[in-house]
């Protein structure tokens, strides 16, 4: 009777062991490093910001964020890559609008974003300022448009790449301003600004942190914010152009298929960083406007919405 009553017993255990350890499992993600894949080059505004984020996200999933730097094919590279890593919760992408819902229309894509990636939050979002070198002969942005539309084709205009986040915006204003421009694709951000200060370009389009982080080597002509960024510069609304496009949305994306517990642990992280001090200190030293935080709920839910803004703009452009 006593064996009888152990060896149902041990069976008990073993049964209630077997239901117990998935759950342990799971509440132990994050075990080991993420990594977040960069589709862009080193130097801009997203790797800035991703070095910020991965400086203080640990303190909330216990584990370290490594940034994996992957440029290349208007981002196509790095997005690839995301794409085919498992959906574990261990490889993340950051990325942004531009990639992940106008890039879709134009190309034919290894991968399809808005049914391959679910967000895991919006970090922020982001206006461009139309920038040139200090020692440029143009002071406004009128001098250099007029300059543009008296030499055809000579005006050069500096991108971080194909219908990416500031050849869109520069591409619509160079349509309302009359103007033909050569356009000069660079692979990200960074090496942008290096070929907007070795004088291989005319202008650029760029982000407060980085221009903040040239210090006085560019000077800025004209904001695409809402209001002025800088007290002697204008808006592009003030100068009579508008359909601004021109926000770019910093998203953190995870491949489709996460577990939904794990993609709970990471969303409520990134709602937790926006109420880390130090980072909303980095934040702003960067720039960046914190309150355009959107949780990944929110996002996924306006990103089918913006993927058809975009379709309708290429067609103007096409039209």
């Amino acid at each position: 009777m006593l064996r009888r009553t152990c060896l149902k017993l041990a069976a008990l255990l073993a049964a209630t062991a077997m239901t117990v350890l998935p759950a342990a499992a799971q509440e132990a993600y994050p075990d080991r490093p993420i990594t977040m894949i960069l589709p862009l080059g080193a130097g801009g505004s997203h790797d800035i910001n991703a070095r910020v984020v991965t400086s203080i996200l640990p303190t909330y999933l216990e584990q370290p964020v490594v940034v994996r730097l992957m440029p290349g094919g208007s981002g196509q590279i790095g997005t690839a890559a995301a794409a085919e890593s498992p959906a574990d919760g261990y490889t993340l992408l950051f990325s942004h609008n531009f990639f992940d819902q106008l890039q879709h229309h134009l190309v034919d894509l290894p991968y399809a974003p808005l049914d391959d990636f679910v967000t895991v939050a919006r970090l922020n979002a982001a206006p461009l300022t139309i920038v040139v070198r200090s020692d440029a002969p143009w002071q406004t942005l009128e001098e250099m448009l007029d300059h543009g539309r008296d030499n055809p084709g000579e005006l050069r205009f500096g991108h971080s790449g194909n219908w990416g986040a500031i050849m869109v915006p520069g591409a619509q204003l160079m349509q309302q301003a009359g103007v033909e421009a050569a356009f000069t694709p660079y692979q990200g951000g960074g090496p942008t600004v290096q070929g907007l200060l070795a004088g291989d370009v005319d202008f650029s389009m760029m982000f407060p942190a980085v221009i903040e982080a040239q210090g006085d080597a560019l000077r800025p002509l004209a904001t695409a914010a809402a209001s002025r960024l800088y007290e002697d510069v204008p808006t592009l609304e003030e100068l009579g152009y508008g359909g601004n496009v021109s926000d770019m949305h910093r998203i953190v994306l995870a491949p489709a298929g996460i577990p939904e517990d794990r993609l709970a642990v990471l969303r409520q992280a990134f709602v937790d960083l926006q109420e880390d001090r130090t980072f909303q200190r980095m934040t702003q030293q960067l720039g960046e406007d914190p309150s355009t935080f959107m949780t990944g709920e929110d996002y996924d839910a306006v990103r089918p919405e913006l993927s058809e803004d975009y379709r309708q703009l290429i067609e103007g452009f096409s039209g």
